[in-house]
């Protein structure tokens, strides 16, 4: 690890004035950051320690469900307001990493995580997100974790988040506060696809600070579910999951959002699939038929191909099981 400075900052402003500097970075938890530096994947020549920064309530008002963005990741899972009107975003942050992990992570944190390619963590590999123009190796080597949907010639990689996944089913929005003041960014425009710079994977602009996330409170009646498909059962990063959001009024789907993981170059929603079922039954043909609209512009690649039946079983599993179909 390269040697770096390091100050702590005591308000949000002061954290922004402080990481308006060339190769500046926040830490909070470290969990993700620290182990890019060790691996030399990432270099900073100064760390802000934002952890100080009373960033970390979880609040609700009448604008809906308030969190900060230096929240824990067990806190919010375990937040009573979150399980009852968003459980679909404790399901996704259960499971998430360790125990340990979820103690120390932060929400903020977690949605700026960088993607789990091995090309992107191993600094002896061409990789351009990590070394723009370098290329991508995943494209015709070992691809079986990468991404089917919203991939470009430049890079394959998936987004590792659940929380993300589960944000983007929920219509969140990310705050954040920069040099530039502070901005609200809807989650669907929050993430970038590679295109031909897939070095920037974000919309966050120099020096910004994600200060909360914040949820719409609707109707209470939704059901939903967070299913996550995984090689192992625990501390392990999805092949494929899914998150729904589900109203069913007289047989019949009369408000659905999906968003899905382990597929998509960022968390991965589709307004298509949503229209295919809104104002009919779930019936297994309609199940069938929405997955077929979520993969139809899949690229598979050699060895991450079974992601393409996969999703869409776990899509039918998870409207099954809400809709009441089995």
């Amino acid at each position: 690890m390269r040697p770096f400075g390091y100050v702590t900052a005591t308000d949000p402003a002061a954290a922004v004035r402080l990481a308006a500097q060339p190769d500046a970075a926040y830490i909070a938890g470290g969990t993700d950051l620290l182990n890019l530096m060790r691996d030399g994947a990432e270099s900073h020549r100064d760390l802000v320690d934002i952890n100080r920064l009373r960033l970390a309530d979880v609040t609700v008002d009448g604008d809906g469900l308030h969190i900060g963005g230096l929240a824990r990741m067990r806190q919010v899972a375990e937040d009573p307001r979150v399980l009852q009107r968003f459980p679909v975003v404790s399901q996704a942050l259960l499971a998430s990493a360790s125990p340990q992990v979820r103690n120390m992570a932060s929400i903020g944190g977690n949605l700026l995580q960088r993607t789990r390619c091995g090309y992107f963590r191993d600094t002896g590999s061409a990789c351009n997100k990590r070394v723009p123009g370098s290329g991508c190796p995943a494209i015709q080597g070992e691809n079986r974790i990468h991404a089917i949907l919203g991939t470009s010639d430049h890079c394959i990689a998936t987004h590792p988040s659940d929380l993300a996944v589960a944000l983007t089913a929920l219509d969140a929005t990310v705050h954040v506060l920069g040099p530039g003041g502070a901005r609200r960014i809807p989650i669907a425009d929050f993430y970038l696809p590679p295109g031909d710079t897939p070095h920037l994977e974000n919309d966050l602009r120099y020096g910004e600070l994600i200060t909360g996330v914040s949820l719409p409170i609707g109707p209470p009646e939704p059901l939903s579910r967070y299913l996550k498909l995984r090689d192992r059962a625990t501390f392990e990063f999805a092949v494929v999951s899914v998150a729904a959001v589900l109203r069913v009024r007289g047989g019949r789907v009369r408000g659905v959002r999906l968003a899905f993981g382990g597929v998509g170059t960022t968390p991965w929603r589709s307004a298509q699939v949503e229209a295919t079922l809104v104002g009919h039954r779930l019936t297994d043909e309609r199940m069938r038929e929405a997955g077929r609209v979520l993969v139809r512009d899949a690229v598979p690649r050699a060895s991450n191909g079974f992601k393409v039946e996969l999703v869409q079983r776990a899509l039918a599993g998870v409207l099954s099981e809400l809709g009441g179909v089995r």
